[in-house]
C-alpha cells in the first residue's frame, strides 16, 4: 500500500495547554486524589503556575478527628502529631502526585514541598521543574 504525499498520516493535532487549563487540571486531579487518597475533599482549591514552580493551595483540609483532637488537647503534641502523620501519607503518595503532576504539565518535578496548618486548615504543595513548561498563550 502506497500513501500519496498529500494524504495525511494522521489527522489528530496536538496543542500545549494553557496557563488556566494546566491549573483547572492540577486542581480537579488533586481534588480526586485528595479525596481518594485522604478520604477529603478540600472546600476550595487553587493551582498557580509559575514560572518553574507549581503551587497548590486547599483549604478545608483537616478532618473531623483531627480538629476534635485539636480542641481537646492541652499540648502542642496534638499539633506536632498532626502535621508529622500528613507529612508521612504525603511522602508515601509522593510517586503519584509527581506523576499526576508530570502529566499534566508534561515536565519532570524535581522536589516536591508540602505543608498543613492546624489553624487553618489550609494545605499547601509546591512543585518545582528542571525547566519551565512549554505554555500555549
Amino acid at each position: 500500500m502506497r500513501i500519496s504525499q498529500t494524504q495525511p498520516i494522521s489527522d489528530t493535532v496536538v496543542t500545549m495547554p494553557n496557563q488556566c487549563e494546566i491549573d483547572a487540571a492540577v486542581c480537579e486531579r488533586l481534588v480526586r486524589f485528595a479525596q481518594d487518597y485522604l478520604g477529603l475533599g478540600p472546600r476550595t482549591i487553587r493551582a498557580h503556575l509559575l514560572p518553574s514552580l507549581l503551587v497548590v493551595r486547599l483549604q478545608g483540609m483537616m478532618t473531623v478527628a483531627e480538629q476534635q483532637l485539636l480542641l481537646t488537647s492541652g499540648t502542642g503534641n496534638a499539633r506536632d502529631m498532626i502535621k508529622q502523620m500528613r507529612m508521612v501519607l504525603v511522602e508515601a503518595a509522593r510517586p503519584i502526585l509527581v506523576a499526576l503532576v508530570e502529566e499534566i504539565t508534561g515536565r519532570h518535578v524535581v522536589a516536591v514541598h508540602h505543608d498543613l496548618s492546624t489553624v487553618t486548615g489550609e494545605e499547601v504543595f509546591v512543585f518545582s521543574f528542571v525547566e519551565v513548561p512549554p505554555l500555549r498563550t
